[in-house]
């Protein structure tokens, strides 16, 4: 879903990379502790060497949150996670995304029209009462409000199953989106059998599924994925294995089912730094997860051995648009006292939202 950037004016984009880190120095001086400029694993590094504060999309959210002196928070990320962290936050901050156009394909692969059709087919064919809507944190605003509305919670890579023991002890389907690949490796760390999951194609009439899929199955699995993690195959791991013998391949739970089975360990970018990171020297590891990432990864940990399980190594594209032209511009212009590319999520969205985002926090 593309967003109506400004271009930026050509003494931004003209600009040499030492102009660029000068600029963004002197503005970050001059707003002091107004200002929160916070940075997804997955950015530049260009960017993220500016960040206060670097993590996954929900840590970043509620650092955002639990930060009261910044009023102006510059998030390095994706539009849902400025849309999170304005929900997260009070009235008196202001959420800015360098660049509106920086999306996210996953996010996008489900849009509240569709939820809203698929949740009237699903009444028309089974007690609707009996499902609860879990979304990931990768999905918009008012997608989150939807499941807030109707009785469901937010999810993170990291707290998956936690909030599908949750869903399921409070009915007896779920319909998760919009990852089909994170719904599936949880239900079966979960240990329920595949004959439990059907996908819901949204294109479809019920979502290519017979009635007896709807009423027997566990887990309604909409069809969307990432396509950064989507590309990670099983040869990559064998062709690392042949490798490196003792190392180790970790992998995110958005990559498909078939990956996860084959790797060592299945974990958020939070715990796949976490695990980096305590690892003795001499450690080889084969990661499926963004570029940026695993490169950042390695070069922070000399002593070990990080690389992409997938040699032709791609970024998130869409993560990719924020640069160091696109924050000096959005920091100078605060400096200015302008606001550009403020995330606004509306007063009745960001309510629902925010009640799907807190009973994530309060299930344990």
């Amino acid at each position: 879903m593309l967003r109506l950037q400004t271009p930026l004016p050509d003494k931004y984009t003209s600009a040499t990379p030492e102009t660029l880190r000068a600029w963004i120095a002197a503005a970050k001086t001059e707003l002091g502790s107004r200002l929160l400029i916070l940075g997804h694993h997955y950015q530049r590094d260009e960017v993220i060497e500016w960040a206060d504060a670097r993590g996954d999309s929900f840590r970043l959210a509620r650092f955002a949150a639990d930060n009261h002196e910044a009023t102006d928070i510059v998030f390095c990320g994706v539009h849902f996670m400025a849309e999170s962290a304005d929900i997260l936050t009070s009235e008196n901050q202001r959420v800015i995304l360098p660049d509106l156009n920086a999306g996210c394909s996953m996010a996008d692969m489900a849009d509240l029209e569709q939820v809203e059709e698929c949740w009237e087919q699903l009444a028309a064919v089974t007690d609707i009462a009996n499902i609860v809507p879990i979304t990931y944190m990768n999905s918009s605003a008012a997608l989150k409000a939807f499941v807030g509305e109707h009785g469901g919670a937010v999810c993170t890579s990291s707290n998956a199953r936690a909030i599908l023991e949750w869903a399921l002890n409070k009915g007896t389907k779920v319909l998760f989106f919009p990852d089909e690949h994170l719904g599936r490796n949880t239900a079966f760390q979960m240990g329920f059998e595949a004959n439990t999951m059907h996908v819901w194609d949204p294109r479809k009439e019920l979502g290519g599924l017979s009635q007896e899929n709807i009423t027997s199955g566990t887990f309604l699995l909409w069809r969307g994925w990432c396509s950064v993690h989507q590309r990670f195959r099983p040869e990559h791991v064998a062709a690392f294995r042949a490798a490196h013998p003792t190392g180790e391949v970790i992998v995110h739970p958005e990559c498909s089912h078939d990956l996860v089975e084959l790797a060592d360990r299945v974990g958020s970018t939070e715990r796949i730094s976490q695990w980096v990171a305590e690892a003795p020297a001499g450690s080889a590891f084969g990661i499926g997860t963004e570029i940026h990432m695993i490169q950042r990864l390695a070069r922070e940990h000399p002593n070990l051995l990080v690389e992409s399980l997938d040699p032709l190594v791609c970024p998130c594209s869409t993560m990719f648009r924020i640069d160091a032209p696109h924050l000096a511009w959005c920091l100078d212009s605060l400096v200015a006292g302008e606001v550009v590319n403020q995330v606004r999520v509306d007063p009745v969205t960001s309510e629902w939202a925010g009640v799907a985002l807190q009973r994530m926090l309060d299930i344990p």
